[in-house]
């Protein structure tokens, strides 16, 4: 494939020159650590962007958070009780907790920051629908009165990836969710440092000497989160090639997602270690706006389905090591109890361009611009819009690729006007596979519309299978529900799923501790 011979000829040549010089505090004190992307937005309620996620990692606590059974587990929360008719939750708040300003964290942080969660997050939208008053009963203790009982408060609390639900000063939480918030006030184990921010180079972040770490040991987002360095740095290098070769010559300490390419240089280095930290893999994706043509019609959305060829994908990102890569056409992902491949009559064969050629002349399309916007800096994700537009040209689309950083393309699409506008049409991105494992937590079958996730699948009946699941207790009848679901979202490509893989960091030796986990976590590292 062309663009793999680039990349490769351009990895190849990266390597041979020397990285930019990184400035360096003491090795011993700081982090020095390469992210996957970019930071342009920071608010990680106002973004699903996973680097932004995992910023927020650094900054904020959660009230609950997932251990390794991907069971809730209490964070800033000391403990909780539920009445007996299971409509009134009182979560009673750890003492001592404070925000990096020095005010205590209260409960009607807590309460304030859930409320905007809620209208963000999709989990949050079907718990704020059933919560009839978040009230603040005193200043440790958040009462959540509900109209029904909803057995799965825990778990949307303790929701690991994005949306994270943190808690954030009531001043900042109050902010509209449709905004992003002015500051970073958290109180998690480390602060961040505005002054120091510039997007597209550094992200600095000094330790809270003031935060108390629970008493156990830290299992994935949950228990005792010790931060080990004084201070972490971000670097954000300009290319793949140039991240490598800083690593190699210690001037960074990790470095998040190297490329594929470039692994087995690294592995020859003996100061190097390559780990797999989410073991439950990845889940990369497409998503189409549903608002605007061409896209408002099913039948379009289907032609784009049945011309995707998933292998193709997996490779131009990850080579032909299907060890670390596998085709997966469900929606909930495949080696989990709910990822069901092959539900709807689109995956069936033959899957190729003549099919989806044909599938879009009855469609009734009638030549309408399709925009997709496409990152330049982000490996794993660039080379997905570029097959992409090739691939629908092929079938007779009229389409304009618009390539930009990665932080552009977050920015953008948010936007909901026609392409003429400065809307899209097609995004790719990915995503842990703990973020789609069931109806409950999954943005990618949910029906709300307008209050969804970009792309703003709109399903009435998605809506109902959920909160079906939801309400199920027989755990045959549940999958029967969420196979219905995962078909009527395949029928209706709410979201088409270009594959699934697991991704290998890469860190210097000189550091140890790495805990395993949906993304890159910032406690329990430490100096080997």
């Amino acid at each position: 494939m062309k663009r793999r011979t680039l990349l490769q000829a351009t990895a190849a040549g990266g390597l041979a020159t020397a990285a930019p010089a990184v400035a360096q505090p003491a090795r011993t004190a700081t982090l020095r650590f390469v992210p996957q992307a970019n930071l342009t937005a920071l608010d990680p309620i106002w973004t699903s962007a996973i680097v932004t996620q995992m910023h927020a990692y650094h900054v904020y606590d959660t009230l609950f958070a997932v251990n390794g059974q991907q069971r809730p587990m209490p964070q800033m929360a000391e403990g909780h009780t539920v009445s007996d008719d299971g409509r009134v939750w009182r979560i009673r708040l750890r003492d001592g907790l404070r925000f990096h300003d020095g005010e205590p964290v209260r409960s009607v942080d807590c309460i304030t920051s859930l409320e905007r969660w809620s209208k963000r997050d999709a989990f949050g939208q079907i718990l704020a629908a059933v919560v009839d008053r978040w009230v603040a009963a005193d200043d440790r203790t958040i009462e959540i009165r509900l109209k029904r009982p909803f057995p799965q408060l825990l778990e949307a609390l303790a929701k690991p990836d994005a949306n994270v639900p943190v808690i954030m000063p009531a001043r900042l939480a109050r902010t509209d969710a449709s905004v992003q918030v002015s500051e970073m006030v958290g109180s998690g184990p480390y602060r961040f440092l505005a002054d120091e921010f510039v997007s597209g180079s550094r992200v600095a972040y000094a330790k809270n000497e003031a935060y108390v770490p629970r008493q156990e040991a830290s299992d994935w987002a949950s228990g005792g989160k010790v931060a080990h360095f004084p201070r972490i740095d971000w670097h954000i290098l300009p290319d793949p090639a140039t991240a490598a070769a800083a690593l190699q010559s210690g001037e960074v300490d990790w470095l998040e997602q190297p490329l594929s390419d470039l692994i087995p240089t690294l592995q020859r280095n003996r100061q190097i270690a390559l780990e797999i930290l989410n073991p439950v893999g990845i889940m990369s994706l497409m998503r189409l706006n549903h608002l605007q043509a061409p896209f408002n019609d099913v039948r379009t959305r289907q032609a784009v389905a049945l011309a995707v060829d998933q292998s193709e994908y997996m490779r131009s990102t990850l080579g032909d090591d299907t060890s670390v890569w596998r085709e997966c056409r469900s929606l909930f992902p495949c080696g989990t109890p709910l990822g069901i491949e092959d539900l709807s009559p689109l995956n069936a064969a033959p899957r190729n361009l003549d099919r989806a050629r044909a599938a879009l002349q009855a469609s009734g399309y009638k030549g309408e611009k399709v925009v997709i916007i496409n990152p330049t800096d982000f490996p794993l994700i660039g080379p997905h819009g570029q097959i992409t537009a090739d691939r629908l040209r092929r079938i007779g689309m009229n389409v304009e690729l618009v390539e930009t950083d990665w932080g552009t393309v977050v920015q953008r699409r948010v936007r909901r006007e026609p392409v003429e506008q400065g809307g899209w049409s097609i995004f790719h991105t990915f995503g842990s596979s703990l973020a789609y494992l069931n109806p409950g937590v999954s943005s990618l079958v949910k029906g709300p519309g307008a209050n969804g996730w970009f792309g703003w699948y709109e399903s009435a009946r998605a809506q109902e299978l959920v909160q079906s699941w939801l309400d199920e207790v027989d755990p045959a009848r549940q999958q029967s529900l969420a196979n219905e679901l995962n078909r009527l979202a395949q029928d209706d490509v709410a979201t088409i799923p270009l594959g699934q893989f697991v991704v290998r960091t890469a860190y210097r030796r000189r550091i140890t501790g790495l805990a395993k986990g949906s993304m890159p976590y910032p406690w329990g590292v430490r100096p080997a």
